[in-house]
């Protein structure tokens, strides 16, 4: 008897116990996103700041992990620092892979873009009359203006679409 499979699909491909488990189609579709970046490296980029805190991650950016070697890009002279750092930074990275994954750190100088902070949008006078009506029965202090700024930044619209009516 004669296999029966879809047009275009050989027999050999076809599962022969029926439909295919999820985790077999699972390597196909992450294959194509690893060979761009490692899970490690992909790792190290998300959580860059949270590595090496917040006054290096502003001066450097790990470009690409690769057999072990961490390339940074970083600015002029935060290279020369950087280098009396090798052995905290590997620690701080390795510890936060959970491995000894980066063995040696390669530095290359690049002229860093900070990437601005976007502005916060100024309260809408409706925003800031709601905010204040709602901390009216607070004693005055630093809690109620604390309160009050929370407020207004809640109640501002974020977008051009919500600006005719503040969040609630």
């Amino acid at each position: 008897m004669a296999e029966v499979t879809k047009p275009g699909m050989a027999s050999s491909a076809r599962h022969v116990y029926g439909p295919r488990p999820v985790g077999a189609l699972i390597p196909g579709l992450t294959r194509p996103a690893f060979r761009r970046r490692a899970p490690a490296a992909a790792q190290v980029v998300a959580d860059w700041p949270a590595i090496v805190g917040p006054a290096l991650a502003a001066v450097t950016t790990p470009r690409r992990l690769q057999s072990g070697i961490l390339t940074l890009a970083c600015a002029g002279p935060v290279a020369m620092e950087l280098q009396h750092l090798t052995d905290e930074l590997l620690a701080r990275i390795n510890r936060h892979l959970g491995s000894q994954t980066v063995t040696r750190l390669r530095f290359v100088q690049d002229a860093l873009t900070p990437t601005p902070a976007p502005a916060a949008p100024a309260p809408s006078p409706e925003a800031a009359a709601a905010a204040e009506k709602a901390v009216a029965a607070v004693p005055p202090g630093a809690l109620r203006d604390a309160l009050a700024a929370l407020g207004r930044a809640v109640l501002t619209p974020r977008s051009p679409s919500t600006a005719a009516t503040p969040r609630r």
